[in-house]
């Protein structure tokens, strides 16, 4: 049996990880740790895939918080009565980041190209997940993020942030109208995260973008970890919608507060 590989940030000492595609039982296109639970992989090697996660993570907990992540910038305060096992008993809720300052909530995000930003403030005892693809990034997720955390008692001095593995500016192409929505986010600035290219598109560093927004809404520079990994560039190690052209599963990033 392979081992799980996770990755993790030494920013956040809280239970976190990352996961690859590196350690888990589905087969075929999902092969092998596949934590997407609406890709059409076999339901029980899912369950299995996420046990071996969590704890590669220090998470006992069989139960976690998890929605439908529609590329939006709701970001919902949740707790114990959110959580729920894989293929769990309640309809999923709508909603792209998730904050907690309850003990024991796992708070769960699947990326396939998209970032997942893992944020805490261990001093205030609050944590936070966010999925952060262009559209919820250029709406301003993270400063939604950000101040409900502030909103529950933490200090945005005091917050650290990982940037989890995510496709690289090499590889992001986007249209004019991404460009400008960046523009927009960081008040004109930001022509550093992109380049033009020949045929009319840009190539975007949206881990970049994400960052400067982060520092924008208050965070300190030094209390951000921006994982270098591209899903892109490494298929063999990660799931990329773009390089399978969606036929894929999926990674997911946790947090939890013990």
């Amino acid at each position: 049996m392979s081992s799980v590989e996770t990755l993790h940030s030494s920013m956040i000492s809280y239970p976190h990880g990352f996961s690859t595609r590196k350690g888990g039982v589905s087969e075929g296109i999902f092969e092998s740790l596949n934590l997407g639970m609406n890709r059409g992989d076999d339901k029980d090697k899912v369950i299995e895939n996420y046990r071996r996660f969590l704890l590669s993570c220090g998470i006992k907990e069989r139960e976690f918080v998890c929605g439908e992540q529609v590329h939006g910038t709701d970001v919902m305060i949740v707790g114990k009565e959110h959580a729920r096992p894989p293929y769990g008993y309640d309809s999923l809720f709508k909603a792209d980041g998730y904050v907690t300052k309850e003990s024991g909530v796992p708070l769960v995000i699947f990326i396939a190209d998209c970032i997942s930003l893992l944020m805490a403030d261990e001093d205030a005892g609050i944590v936070a997940a966010v999925h952060c693809g262009w559209r919820s990034t250029v709406g301003d997720i993270e400063r939604n993020a950000v101040n409900a955390m502030v909103s529950l008692g933490a200090k945005k001095e005091n917050i650290k942030a990982a940037v989890g593995p995510a496709i690289c500016k090499d590889c992001f192409e986007v249209g004019g109208e991404v460009i400008e929505a960046v523009k927009t986010l960081l008040h004109g600035e930001g022509e550093s995260f992109f380049s033009a290219k020949d045929n009319g598109k840009y190539l975007l560093d949206l881990k970049g973008v994400l960052r400067q927004s982060l520092i924008n809404t208050g965070l300190l520079e030094e209390n951000i970890d921006v994982l270098k990994e591209c899903t892109m560039c490494d298929p063999g190690r990660f799931w990329s919608h773009r390089y399978t052209k969606g036929v894929r599963g999926s990674q997911a990033a946790v947090i939890m507060k013990p």
